[in-house]
């Protein structure tokens, strides 16, 4: 059993917001990873897809996901289940922003199902076949 203290917590702060790692292998040594994520009002992610299934619960604000030309829209409270391979892009509300507590399985990669992902380079770290390992997920 670990317990990873509130200081030990890894912030990484992307175009489109903050990731917050809060457990992941190199956090605990856990197998699942869990985050935080804080989009400010009108923010929006690129289009992306992982490899793993994703679970993300609303905590604060609101977002759109846009998941195959259906926008789905979330609310604080609600749960959305991204399957693995889904390509999605989330909108955070354009007057409150979201909060977010996300988990995936460790060893999660993201990847374009267009064009290559145009990322920080202490965002994610190229981990072949074009795809990417995001920091917060590591």
């Amino acid at each position: 059993m670990s317990v990873i203290r509130t200081d030990e917590t890894r912030r990484t702060e992307t175009p489109a917001g903050v990731m917050t790692t809060l457990a992941s292998p190199a956090q605990g040594g856990a197998a699942q990873v869990m985050w935080r994520v804080e989009m400010p009002p009108g923010a929006s992610g690129p289009l992306h897809a992982f490899d793993a299934e994703q679970v993300w619960t609303v905590l604060d604000g609101g977002a759109t996901v846009e998941r195959a030309g259906e926008p789905l829209a979330l609310a604080a409270g609600d749960t959305i289940v991204l399957p693995a391979d889904a390509a999605r892009q989330v909108f955070a509300d354009p007057v409150r922003g979201f909060t977010a507590i996300a988990a995936a399985p460790a060893g999660a990669l993201a990847y374009s199902p267009g064009a290559a992902l145009d990322v920080k380079p202490d965002c994610a770290m190229p981990a072949g076949d074009g795809r990417l390992a995001p920091a917060w997920l590591v």
